[in-house]
């Protein structure tokens, strides 16, 4: 089949198979919605532990790279809402992720690839933007600290990549999901009372964090027991080990 065609059909398969009618016509541009693509995608490469498997979605090149083709003509417009905006770039952002390590696949680390966040990569609307433009210069600047726990830098102490799709509809549920479960996951935060050993993404983006108070007081809205304003503070190492799946243990 032409490369064409096959990218014509992809693209009606995913409006209409994978959303109803009322998730595409939320497109005020008439755009056709194919987040349906990427949440397939992810439902078969991605265990509920965030665990990916690399060598099924390289199998399946071509259908990532029509999605991402396809999200490079769907450009945001000020008619968007900040939501329909912030689920477009988050899901950018994973895929293209998921693209990068696929295209140097295998590796043990993203940081195997040199740059990886300052490669020019991701095309959108006849230009190339980086995984770093994409985070600090659009996500970041839209002011929701939880977008750090629905980005996936493809690594073990990551926040998990999620075996759906981000959407306009359903992201202020996704968002508080995908934030309480980073916050609560022990292998990525070890908090109690009187202490805490964060991840070191609330090192990294603590002024994210602090919009409304201290990072402490952002993560006590997460917990059953707030922490002690004098709790001390650590860190934990982070793993840049590839978050890597064995496929006979996907769900």
């Amino acid at each position: 089949m032409p490369a064409s065609i096959k990218y014509s059909v992809l693209l009606i398969f995913a409006a209409a198979v994978f959303f109803d009618g009322s998730e595409f016509n939320n497109y005020k541009d008439k755009t056709p919605n194919i987040y349906g693509l990427w949440d397939s995608l992810l439902s078969r490469h991605v265990d509920s532990k965030g665990n990916v498997d690399y060598k099924a979605f390289k199998d399946e090149e071509e259908d990532l790279e029509a999605y991402l083709q396809a999200m490079a003509q769907d450009i945001p417009n000020k008619n968007w809402s900040k939501a329909k905006t912030l689920a477009f770039y988050i899901n950018l952002y994973n895929a293209a992720t998921v693209n990068l390590i696929i295209k140097n696949y295998p590796i043990n680390s993203i940081r195997d690839i040199k740059n990886p966040w300052g490669k020019k990569i991701v095309p959108q609307n006849g230009r190339l933007l980086s995984l770093g433009e994409i985070e600090h210069d659009i996500l970041r600047k839209m002011d929701d600290p939880r977008i750090h726990f629905a980005i996936n830098c493809a690594s073990v102490s990551c926040p998990k990549l999620n075996n759906f799709a981000f959407s306009e509809k359903n992201l202020e549920e996704q968002l508080e999901k995908v934030s309480k479960e980073f916050i609560l996951d022990s292998t990525k935060n070890i908090i109690s009372q009187d202490s805490v050993v964060l991840s070191e993404i609330f090192k990294w983006y603590k002024k994210d964090f602090e919009t409304n108070g201290s990072v402490l007081e952002y993560l006590s809205n997460y917990l059953n027991t707030p922490i002690a304003a004098d709790a001390k503070i650590a860190y934990l190492k982070y793993d840049w080990n590839l978050n890597n799946i064995n496929p006979k243990s996907l769900d």
